[in-house]
């Protein structure tokens, strides 16, 4: 089984859901024979500069600065029941379309995971950048990552074109923001769902599977 996860590294809610995932995959009986991939999905692609996440947040929503700290306090919240801890005070929002390679090509050494995870972290929990190639070249070799390689995919053009499919593919399934999860291209959770939505699609996804195998 595939699980394709459409997910922004500095999207509170993909972090979350990366979690509820982890969590049903812990007690389903076929976990070694599924394979998550990270699918890029920018939620601010046309962002330039990198700017205070309150600011942008406030701007965005025509909002005040005290209503994105409440709706920031009500996310920590959430990350907190998944055993994050999330410090958003001092976040910065910027472009993510280098993170995105970034992780597109860690595919190549098996470090996808590991990485995205170093990227969540950094961001949520240590409110670190994530959006320069020396952000993402030190998150790189904190996951084993040689970071001339790392500097030389991030300096290069390179994975740009699949960043772009990836989010052509995701509007094509219907995904109008993430987190977004296809399992075997047939079976959706948009959102971070509670655990048992996982749970039954994990269950109806395999079903749908060994049924096909038997015929």
């Amino acid at each position: 089984m595939i699980i394709d996860v459409w997910a922004d590294v500095v999207c509170p809610w993909c972090f979350i859901g990366k979690r509820r995932l982890e969590k049903a995959l812990e007690t389903f009986p076929h976990r070694d024979h599924v394979t998550i991939r990270h699918r890029a999905f920018q939620l601010q692609p046309d962002i330039k500069d990198t700017v205070p996440t309150k600011k942008y947040l406030a701007e965005k929503y025509q909002t005040s600065m005290e209503q994105v700290t409440q709706m920031q306090a009500n996310v920590c919240a959430v990350a907190d029941g998944e055993g994050l801890c999330y410090q958003l005070d001092e976040t910065l929002s910027g472009n993510t379309f280098d993170a995105h390679r970034l992780l597109l090509w860690a595919a190549n050494f098996e470090k996808q995971d590991e990485l995205l995870e170093a990227l969540f972290s950094n961001y949520f929990e240590k409110s670190l950048p994530v959006f320069s190639h020396s952000d993402l070249v030190s998150a790189a070799v904190g996951v084993g990552i040689d970071a001339d390689e790392a500097d030389d995919l991030l300096t290069s053009n390179l994975y740009a074109d699949e960043v772009i499919a990836d989010r052509n593919l995701a509007s094509q399934l219907g995904a109008t923001g993430v987190p977004f999860f296809v399992f075997d291209m047939k079976y959706g959770i948009s959102g971070a769902q509670p655990l048992e939505a996982f749970h039954q699609t994990l269950a109806s996804a395999w079903e749908d599977e060994m049924s096909e195998a038997r015929h």
